[in-house]
């Protein structure tokens, strides 16, 4: 799978005051969690890391850290923390892994193929987990986990132990856990429809009672 690099710093001091500053200069707070190693705080260059982002589009990546004292460790994204209100990159987590050790990391679904019951049946897919936690060494970590909806009709469901088996990784998530699922909306808009039939006739019925009574009162005045 290939490898994506990013440069890293040390950082100095902990806690707001150094996070501000350090955002000042265009850089990112990050910590270096490591399975047999004490977390390690680190800083990225805001500008290179916005780039990795854009180049990984979401999929699963391995990324090389490059330290300036020229040592490296590799890495995957945990967590990334972004402002409500300006949406910059407040804060990113990175797992260090190691070549001959397995890990654990969530992985995005896609779909591939035209599902029958959508160009058949008037079917919609939706995609009830769009990222599946794996076990995997890093050399055997897919960048993504296709799922094939072709087979898909209305009202069937593909589930976890359903999945196209990937030499080297294992599927985390409990096997009757559904992925995607081919639903049929229209049958919630002719029920809408049936039921607001079935309520015409009363409110035409209850429309001239209501005047009636309403006349009634102002003969009484």
């Amino acid at each position: 799978m290939k490898k994506y690099q990013l440069t890293v710093t040390t950082r100095e001091g902990t806690g707001r005051s150094a996070s501000r500053r350090l955002r000042k200069a265009d850089k990112i707070p990050a910590i270096l969690y490591g399975k047999h190693t004490n977390p390690e705080t680190l800083a990225v260059n805001a500008p290179e890391f916005v780039k990795l982002l854009k180049e990984v589009a979401g999929r699963a990546a391995l990324i090389e850290l490059k330290r300036e004292t020229g040592t490296t460790a590799l890495s995957f994204i945990q967590e990334v923390q972004r402002d409500p209100i300006t949406d910059k990159y407040m804060h990113v987590d990175l797992q260090e892994v190691k070549e001959n050790e397995k890990m654990v990391i969530n992985v995005a679904v896609t779909l591939v193929g035209e599902s029958t019951g959508v160009k058949n049946e008037g079917g919609v897919l939706e995609t009830a987990t769009h990222r599946l936690r794996v076990r995997c060494l890093p050399k055997d970590l897919p960048s993504v986990i296709e799922v094939d909806v072709t087979e898909l009709r209305v009202g069937q469901s593909i589930h976890v132990s359903e999945l196209k088996p990937i030499p080297g990784v294992e599927f985390l998530d409990p096997a009757g856990q559904v992925v995607v699922l081919c639903v049929a909306p229209q049958a919630d808009e002719s029920a809408a429809q049936a039921t607001e039939a079935a309520a015409a006739p009363a409110a035409a019925a209850a429309a001239p009672a209501a005047d009636a009574k309403a006349a009634d009162a102002a003969a009484k005045k």
